[in-house]
């Protein structure tokens, strides 16, 4: 059965507990990174208190901490690809990119808009948190994935499409503080839940608009195939949050590829000056003041990760 976890502030102390409607039981004792908190957790050595605490009590805390890797897929769904301007018949490859770990806060913080940024824009993903340690190759077949993922949460890549795109950047684009707000609920699962991971709706407004929604059911490439892909480039921890994609309906669009032809033929500055004008006139992109909400569930309810909920705000 499925188990949903917070990490919370309370009292001075950061927790751990198992959440339940609008009540929290902690664990006893203090984790203070998600590897560590899992660690013990697979190990057997967690026990909750007795007592527990009204939610409105606590401050929330991200359920994947600081120190961990932050690795992101890119179109990982099909129409998200057809709106990205790639066909996706032809694309044939996993697209990995990273988040700076920095930019990770709880799921009910402020993004924090740069001055200098005008299209800034969100992306709900499914994140995968990963049980143990990988140091080596491994071809992780489906009914394996239980043993490398421990559960899962919540993520919002948000994006300075200015920088992210005229620069050619993505690091730079996604990884500006504020910018993957994670959780609130880490859910950890069993083995027989992992089935559901293949059928979760994805699900975000601004304002109470929908702006995207959709199943992991269209996920292109799939957590096992992923997770045996990134095995083969890098050492992975026990911990790390990878971030599956996002659906269709960001407020990025990419011009047509006759116009990109056009577009090619200027000088750069002209070229991606009038591509922040042409964008700036879509009215999708965040302005200071939206309210972005996210939800990620199960049709049957057994995994419910909770609410992520961002108001934009500006840099001081």
């Amino acid at each position: 059965m499925a188990t949903h976890v917070l990490h919370f502030e309370h009292a001075g102390e950061r927790r751990w507990g198992i959440v339940e409607g609008n009540r929290i039981t902690p664990f006893e004792g203090t984790h203070t990174t998600t590897g560590e908190f899992l660690r013990a957790h697979e190990d057997g050595a967690l026990r909750t208190a007795a007592s527990t605490l009204d939610r409105s009590a606590v401050q929330l805390l991200s359920p994947v901490t600081r120190n961990q890797q932050f690795i992101c897929q890119g179109a990982n769904y099909r129409q998200h690809m057809i709106e990205s301007g790639l066909d996706p018949d032809a694309k044939t490859f996993n697209m990995i990119f990273r988040k700076a770990s920095s930019c990770i806060v709880a799921a009910d913080a402020d993004v924090i808009r740069p001055r200098h940024v005008t299209l800034l824009d969100y992306e709900i993903e499914l994140g995968l948190v990963l049980k143990r340690d990988i140091d080596r190759a491994i071809d992780i077949g489906e009914d394996a994935l239980h043993r490398y993922v421990a559960g899962i949460v919540i993520v919002n890549d948000y994006s300075a499409r200015d920088v992210q795109i005229p620069q050619m950047q993505f690091y730079k684009g996604k990884s500006y503080r504020s910018f993957g707000p994670v959780g609130p609920c880490l859910c950890l699962l069993d083995e027989q839940d992992f089935a559901l991971i293949g059928d979760l709706r994805l699900r975000l407004t601004v304002n109470g608009e929908e702006r995207q929604a959709d199943s992991t059911a269209n996920l292109v490439f799939g957590p096992a195939e992923t997770l045996s892909e990134l095995s083969a480039l890098q050492d992975l921890y026990c911990g790390d949050l990878i971030a599956t994609g996002t659906p269709a309906g960001c407020a990025l669009r990419v011009p047509s590829a006759l116009l990109v032809k056009l577009m090619g033929l200027l000088p750069e500055r002209v070229k991606w000056h009038a591509f922040v004008r042409a964008q700036s006139r879509r009215r999708e992109y965040l302005r200071d003041g939206d309210v972005v909400e996210a939800r990620i569930a199960s049709v049957d309810g057994r995994i419910d990760l909770g609410t992520q909920r961002n108001t934009v705000v500006p840099a001081a």
